[in-house]
């Protein structure tokens, strides 16, 4: 837990501010964290995780069925819709798969919070999956290089990695902010 409270601090020493938003896996102590650094903040679970974390509680078989429910559930723009149809997923699929019906039941809440932003923002922040691209691609790298001769020469390829995709998307807009803006200005209320 130490460790994320000082990376975030570290962060906000550096000039941080009006962070509304974390998304992360279910990890305790990067929840504890934002909670402690980031007290401004929602956080969101990230949704590839969490549905990975229900279905592992599904045969197989039966997961493409189940994923499908699932996806509906956080392909709304309402919450009241999506507990509306997480209501259905439990009583479609809590008998035959009750812990993973249990799993979707405890992570709701945290799992919707980015209904609380912007509609189109929603799949743009409702995931880690950019994040997990560039770790991707970071391993991507690495691989091919197989054995680094020290440290340094693997901070220098992962940093080279890193500043081309900061590179990238600095020419591109991820998202459109005034209706960011519009809502922060609502939380400063």
């Amino acid at each position: 837990r130490e460790a994320y409270r000082q990376l975030l601090r570290g962060l906000l020493d550096r000039g941080l501010r009006g962070v509304l938003l974390v998304v992360s896996d279910d990890h305790e102590a990067i929840k504890q964290a934002v909670a402690s650094e980031l007290p401004e903040a929602r956080w969101q679970r990230g949704l590839a995780h969490f549905q990975r974390n229900v279905l592992a509680h599904v045969p197989i078989s039966e997961a493409g069925e189940v994923a499908e429910g699932f996806s509906a559930i956080f392909g709304v723009r309402r919450e009241e819709t999506a507990r509306a149809l997480a209501q259905a997923f439990q009583e479609r699929y809590g008998r035959r798969y009750p812990r993973a019906v249990e799993t979707l039941v405890r992570g709701l809440d945290d799992a919707l919070t980015y209904l609380h932003f912007p509609g189109p923002h929603h799949r743009l922040i409702r995931t880690t999956n950019l994040l997990e691209r560039l770790f991707r691609e970071l391993k991507r790298r690495t691989r091919v290089v197989g054995v680094f001769p020290n440290q340094e020469s693997a901070l220098d390829l992962a940093t080279a990695v890193i500043l081309r995709a900061s590179e990238d998307w600095a020419l591109r807009r991820y998202m459109d902010m005034a209706p960011l803006k519009a809502l922060y200005t609502e939380f400063a209320t």
